[in-house]
């Protein structure tokens, strides 16, 4: 059987491998695909670095068994033996609009439970990087754990869909949230928010609904710094259906379940 180190090693090369394949796709020409609507949509990159990354760990662990969103890994039902949870590009409208802002999310899980958590920010050269129980880091810089927070002070990660009509969480009760904090901000990369999270750089994220490969690599970052995870009931997150997401320093769950969260119903 394969040990975490082992699998940590060559995750790190191949996010290297991935990042600078495409970063030199910044010169050349797309193709882009529209998936469920034309908010929602893939490019050739995606699916390529799903493949690579596909290629590479069926050579070094054929058996393991790959969840990714591109859908060229395994049908998973369940998170039995070691899987590997991939988003090739977190963030593809920013990849497509920006060639910033977005992110290769990887998250390795064993019987369901997270052993490594990686998020390359692929533009800024960032690799944030944790194994279960040993702390996290950017790059090569531990991260320190992070310290409370109140929301009176916080910068929130939010977007604004959720404080306007929405299907899934009634606006006024987060209308006061985003009134009450320091600021907010919307990066358009669940991985890269979760990230900002472990780095301090931001206090909290909150979101309605997301995949598990947008989160699987980012939530043990936030869990190694000592940051706080949950869906916005306050309940484990679902890794094979998807979930909503609410991460934070430490303290904030706590006022913002009290304070706001408390009459919520998701619809």
């Amino acid at each position: 059987m394969a040990s975490v180190k082992e699998m940590d090693t060559y995750a790190k090369l191949w996010m290297k491998e991935a990042g600078t394949r495409l970063r030199a796709s910044f010169k050349t020409k797309l193709n882009i695909e529209m998936k469920t609507n034309p908010n929602d949509l893939v490019t050739n990159m995606d699916k390529g670095i799903e493949k690579f990354f596909c290629e590479k760990i069926g050579e070094a662990f054929p058996e393991h068994r790959i969840f990714g969103e591109e859908g060229m890994g395994n049908d998973i039902k369940d998170l039995k033996g070691t899987v590997w949870i991939i988003d090739p590009i977190d963030g593809t409208l920013n990849f497509i609009h920006q060639q910033r802002n977005f992110a290769i999310s990887l998250g390795v899980y064993v019987d369901g439970i997270g052993k490594i958590g990686m998020v390359y920010d692929v533009f800024s050269d960032e690799l944030y990087h944790a194994i279960k129980g040993q702390g996290a880091f950017l790059n090569d810089q531990r991260l320190p754990s992070l310290e409370e927070a109140s929301v009176s002070k916080a910068i929130i990660s939010i977007n604004a869909s959720w404080v306007t009509e929405n299907r899934r969480i009634d606006p006024s009760l987060l209308a006061p949230l985003v009134r009450d904090a320091r600021g907010t901000r919307s990066y358009g990369s669940a991985a890269l928010e979760l990230a900002f999270v472990a780095a301090g750089r931001i206090d909290a994220y909150i979101t309605m609904r997301l995949m598990p490969w947008d989160f699987a690599g980012g939530v043990l970052l936030v869990e190694e710094v000592g940051g706080e995870v949950s869906n916005i009931k306050g309940d484990k997150l679902d890794f094979l259906k998807g979930d909503s997401l609410f991460v934070s320093k430490p303290g904030l769950h706590k006022e913002v379940f009290d304070k706001y969260l408390s009459g919520n119903s998701s619809r």
